[in-house]
């Protein structure tokens, strides 16, 4: 049986959450790699598809997802990553990720609690709201996990506001193994 090459690109809601427990959950058919570093930033993810290039042109399937970094709200004024430069970089991902003819899936931002300071799911809604149909059109697959979560996000987001808890990482680890599983096909 030849096993199926998974990357695994994102930030802290793929490092610390559905990354850790994807690999055990896809099981002996796939091939989970992904980087210990946290993607944070749509560009600084950019820049490591350099960096990580080895690993992904291996790879059968990229899954990647980025955003909460980018509509942070710092210092009043509005998100880190202004929307334009946000879809123009996620874009450019996508087609640096599908020229290696790859299948490429796209998660969307997850929600966070009320109570964050700095992230609105107003402008998380906003932002994947302008990228998804943008990446759908280009023939790269989404995994919504934004919805998933938001279904209970008390439950779902740990009491940091922002990263998944326990059963919220277990929830996207699932769904994300369900969609990479049906587009191994």
């Amino acid at each position: 049986m030849n096993k199926k090459n998974v990357v695994l690109l994102g930030d802290s809601i793929r490092l610390f959450g559905y990354g850790a427990a994807l690999p055990a959950m896809l099981g002996e058919a796939y091939s989970v790699w992904q980087p210990e570093d946290n993607s944070r930033f749509v560009s600084y993810l950019l820049r490591q598809l350099f960096d990580h290039r080895e690993e992904i042109e291996k790879a059968d399937i990229v899954h990647f997802n980025t955003g909460e970094w980018d509509i942070c709200e710092l210092f009043g004024d509005g998100p880190f990553t202004p929307e334009e430069t946000y879809v123009s970089q996620t874009l450019r991902i996508a087609d640096l990720l599908l020229s290696r003819n790859r299948t490429v899936i796209f998660a969307t931002t997850t929600p966070v609690k009320a109570e964050n300071l700095y992230n609105r799911n107003e402008t998380i809604r906003r932002f994947n709201g302008l990228i998804v149909p943008r990446l759908a059109e280009k023939g790269v697959l989404i995994n919504d996990l934004y919805s998933a979560v938001a279904a209970d996000i008390d439950r779902y987001i740990s009491d940091d506001t922002i990263h998944l808890s326990e059963a919220g990482a277990a929830l996207c680890a699932e769904q994300t193994a369900r969609i990479i599983r049906a587009a191994s096909v």
